[in-house]
């Protein structure tokens, strides 16, 4: 006797471009919060192409499934993991605008990070001068001791490298702090931190120096602009 042959059940594939991701550690924190979704049977995420390709679990993609319902609801399910990760997520379809623009987008990002670039570095340089300009030339230490003084070099380093801090470096800042908030710390919350660790105790040793003892009176501003100048670069 012939037993009746069993169609096999078919899982259906998406691919979801994902933005926000800087790092490894990005890649495996989208991963990890997929396959913690009962709507995914397997998923897999690209940092260099910027996209996930997720199976869905077949309960919920197989095409022959009466309600077509559960399957959209099955996509908007995985669209709001990434989201609750703390990424951005659009389904990829052949004639999506996502699969469109994704290369648009690209060129725009990285004409925005070249604008920054530029003007952190523009920034940055005068920084670096005044701080260890000193170290390559000595006589220049004498030079700015005797016609700025340790006060007002220090307070002219301390604008620039806000002004680095709260214009092109602000990107580290809006998507470190909220990593760390998630307690899921990535490359942009070692920027925030390192940046603003120097930042802010430079500027209590400019503007409140008689809080700190002589041996600690030193200030790290360019340490701050430099490593947001070279983490765009």
């Amino acid at each position: 006797m012939t037993s009746p042959l069993v169609a096999p059940v078919v899982s259906q594939a998406l691919d979801l471009s994902i933005s926000g991701m800087t790092c490894a550690s990005c890649v495996m924190r989208v991963e990890k919060a997929l396959q913690t979704n009962p709507a995914i049977q397997s998923a897999t995420v690209n940092l260099a192409t910027e996209r996930a390709h997720v199976v869905l679990n077949p309960a919920y993609s197989n095409p022959d499934h009466r309600d077509d319902s559960s399957k959209d609801q099955a996509i908007t399910s995985v669209i709001e993991t990434v989201t609750r990760a703390g990424y951005g997520a659009k389904r990829i379809t052949q004639n999506s605008q996502a699969a469109k623009s994704l290369n648009e987008t690209r060129v725009a990002e990285a004409t925005s990070l070249q604008r920054s670039f530029l003007l952190a570095a523009v920034l940055t340089l005068p920084v670096f001068v005044l701080a260890m300009g000193a170290h390559l030339v000595p006589a220049m230490h004498l030079w700015l001791h005797h016609h700025l003084g340790d006060q007002t070099n220090w307070l002219i380093q301390g604008v620039l490298t806000t002004l680095v801090l709260v214009g092109p470096g602000r990107v580290f800042f809006i998507k470190g702090i909220p990593a760390l908030i998630r307690l899921a710390p990535e490359m942009n919350a070692l920027v925030a931190l390192g940046a603003a660790s120097a930042w802010a105790y430079s500027l209590v040793v400019t503007v409140f120096p008689t809080w700190l003892p002589d041996n600690a009176r030193f200030v790290y501003f360019e340490a701050a602009a430099v490593i947001v100048t070279l983490i765009l670069l």
